[in-house]
């Protein structure tokens, strides 16, 4: 367990989830489910028991920096690692890993993003522990593939194997996010799976794939790799860091490598990527509402997702299908059905 460590991204700024969310304070530090907790929290407490607190680490933007320290206290600061600029998530990665092995060179980490949510956090917990102990032992790249319930057109796929590790099977393809009709043949097939973004590795099988095919990043923080844990770490990093290749961790590594494995499993999981997708995974009334706030009365609507602070009195009456979400005097009431276009609303 010591050599167990976990690498939370949390640097997205969730731009579909405005007004909720917005640049200065986006969707993995709210409370978004309504239950007391933020996502980036609950990602934490799903973690419990299966790494040391002192294995956590979360990888952000400079400007979160007082947002994680204020949710999560008991991380370690050095933990927290702030990034200068966006430049997607194999850097990201990349440079939690060399930190990592500076300290733990025998270490074994799982990537996740901070703004998912499991409603079976005991099957996860069974997954991971299991992710991990397949990766101490093996070169392999892991990851989680999700058993897909319904025919997705907004997530990846990954086509899997026949063969057969113990739940464990070699990946035989990435899929881009299909057409309906390419998603309900994934789902007849049998063999494909959602692409949940979090994957499983020792930190030599990490190293030695940026190595192989990021050879810039890794020069990169192999140039830094001296001043990690000192007063001069930050500085060099604003310097270094925007020339990394602005590159996601699946066109760099995962698409490319070979000892490549996925475990389906099953544990309540979904991206929270949308306004519909957060509608789905709220306790719904007789009317298919969704609700999160204290004093919202609903009349003759259905099929409504709102979203308002605790002390916000709110009444609909006559709607189907909308958004109705208010934040810091931001108002938006929009068809859920147009949820695609809230980017545009919010310019």
């Amino acid at each position: 367990m010591q050599n167990n460590h976990v690498v939370i991204m949390a640097g997205g700024v969730g731009s579909r989830f405005w007004p909720m969310s917005t640049p200065e304070h986006p969707k993995q530090f709210i409370d978004v489910l309504g239950c007391g907790r933020t996502l980036l929290q609950l990602t934490v407490d799903r973690f419990s028991g299966l790494v040391p607190i002192s294995n956590f680490w979360v990888v952000t933007s400079a400007r979160y920096k007082s947002l994680v320290e204020e949710q999560l206290p008991d991380i370690p600061r050095s933990n927290i690692l702030l990034e200068p600029c966006m430049r997607n998530t194999a850097p990201c990665i990349a440079y939690a890993a060399w930190k990592i092995k500076q300290r733990c060179p025998e270490a074994n980490i799982v990537v996740t993003s901070s703004d998912h949510m499991v409603t079976d956090v005991e099957e996860f917990r069974r997954v991971i522990t299991k992710s991990l102990d397949f990766t101490a032992t093996s070169s392999a790249i892991l990851t989680l593939g999700m058993k897909p319930t319904r025919p997705e057109t907004g997530y990846g796929y990954i086509a899997a194997r026949p063969d057969d590790k113990g739940g464990i099977k070699s990946v035989e393809a990435f899929k881009e996010k299909p057409s309906l009709s390419v998603a309900e043949e994934y789902l007849r097939a049998g063999n494909y799976f959602w692409n949940a973004g979090i994957f499983i590795w020792n930190i030599h099988t990490l190293e030695q794939a940026f190595r192989s095919y990021c050879p810039g990043i890794a020069s990169i923080f192999d140039t830094l790799s001296p001043y990690f844990y000192s007063d001069d770490e930050q500085a060099m990093l604003n310097q270094v860091f925007p020339t990394c290749e602005n590159i996601s961790i699946d066109y760099a590594v995962m698409e490319k490598a070979s000892d490549i494995y996925v475990f389906p499993a099953s544990f309540g999981w979904s991206d929270l990527g949308t306004w519909g997708s957060l509608h789905t995974q709220l306790p719904r009334d007789n009317h298919n509402n969704a609700c999160v706030g204290d004093h919202v009365k609903l009349i003759e609507s259905e099929n409504c997702i709102v979203h308002v602070p605790k002390d916000k009195r709110v009444v609909v009456q006559g709607l189907d299908g909308y958004i109705i979400a208010e934040n810091n005097g931001t108002l938006l009431i929009c068809k859920l059905r147009d949820e695609q276009r809230i980017k545009e609303f919010s310019r």
